[in-house]
């Protein structure tokens, strides 16, 4: 009789999570129709120009941070933006306003997400009433729009 110690085995395969063996498609929380929002208050020290006017750019870089909570929300990771199509400055942006930045998936593929992005002022500062008095705007200005694809991993 034999010491089953002593009997040579065959390997056997490393064990992995169910999930490692599906494809980026199918771990995905992507979904067309899903939106992400953000608030954010812009601050003096970001105005470029007369009149406290911030700079187009400034809209463009709300959109790469509220696309990378998409990524997040989504896929576990922050992506990278791939391009940026139709970007179109609708109306300004000066210091002191209130922007509401969305992002909102349009298509999903394999490892693209394509979103619709828009940055609307929803509130702004108002001297004509004091140095620091401002107003929440109903409705909204739209600002800037534009579409863009990330890609994940």
């Amino acid at each position: 009789m034999t010491d089953a110690s002593t009997e040579p085995t065959e390997p056997t395969a490393p064990t992995t999570p169910a999930t490692a063996s599906t494809t980026p498609a199918a771990r995905t929380k992507a979904k067309v129709g899903l939106r992400i929002m953000h608030r954010r208050y812009v601050p003096y020290g970001h105005a470029h120009y007369a009149g406290n006017l911030v700079d187009g750019a400034y809209s463009l870089a709300a959109f790469g941070d509220v696309a990378t909570e998409m990524c997040i929300v989504t896929d576990g990771d922050e992506g990278l933006f791939a391009s940026y199509s139709d970007v179109q400055f609708r109306s300004r942006i000066t210091a002191g306003d209130v922007i509401e930045i969305s992002a909102e998936i349009i298509r999903v593929g394999t490892r693209s997400r394509e979103m619709d992005f828009e940055v609307r002022v929803v509130g702004r500062g108002n001297q004509e009433r004091g140095a620091s008095a401002a107003e929440m705007l109903d409705p909204p200005i739209v600002a800037t729009t534009a579409r863009g694809v990330v890609v994940v991993p």
